[in-house]
């Protein structure tokens, strides 16, 4: 089946720009179908992320800070756009410093993927920080968080009553299991 699919790509007849923020811009595209007919998308395009597992000695470094998309606090390892032309690795680096004041000796890839395919092109890069020493913190001036280094239980708990409920932080969770189980991410 998967040899097929290129029988289903969508050609873009048109783009709209509708919108143009200071991280995001929307379009709406015009695309032909398949079967001959036309249907728009509205696509969000972000510059992409980096995030950090990061682990001192049996806990993770999380923050936590109030995100107003979903009106809530939520508690996430540290993360945050990339800049322009900037390596997803060296993203993950700075983030960690600035949120938690911690730099990597060493930042080992874990996982890449997008978070929305279905309306989003944001590609989230997540990496393994490893020999970590502390250092000052320098969030960004709009930037008001906590930082605390919680253990896995206390993490699996977080999820359950969804503190902790985007994917970039139970996926890192999960590779966390993974390497408590195994030794090994």
């Amino acid at each position: 089946m998967l040899e097929k699919t290129e029988q289903y790509r969508e050609v873009t007849v048109k783009t709209e720009p509708i919108f143009q923020g200071k991280i995001i811009s929307l379009q709406v595209d015009t695309i032909q179908l398949p079967n001959g007919g036309t249907a728009t998308r509205e696509i969000v395009r972000h510059p992409g992320a980096a995030a950090v597992l990061a682990l001192i000695g049996d806990k993770m470094l999380v923050v936590e800070q109030y995100r107003k998309p979903m009106e809530k606090f939520q508690i996430e390892i540290p993360a945050g756009k990339l800049d322009a032309g900037e390596d997803p690795m060296a993203a993950a680096a700075r983030e960690l410093e600035e949120e938690t004041g911690y730099k990597a000796g060493k930042l080992r890839p874990l996982s890449a993927f997008y978070t929305s395919p279905g309306f989003a092109d944001e590609k989230l890069y997540v990496y393994l920080a490893e020999d970590l020493v502390k250092g000052e913190s320098a969030p960004d001036e709009d930037e008001f968080l906590a930082v605390e280094a919680i253990t896995f239980e206390q993490a699996q708990q977080y999820i359950r009553e969804e503190r902790i409920s985007d994917a970039k932080t139970v996926l890192a969770v999960y590779a966390w299991q993974v390497y408590r189980l195994t030794g090994e991410i």
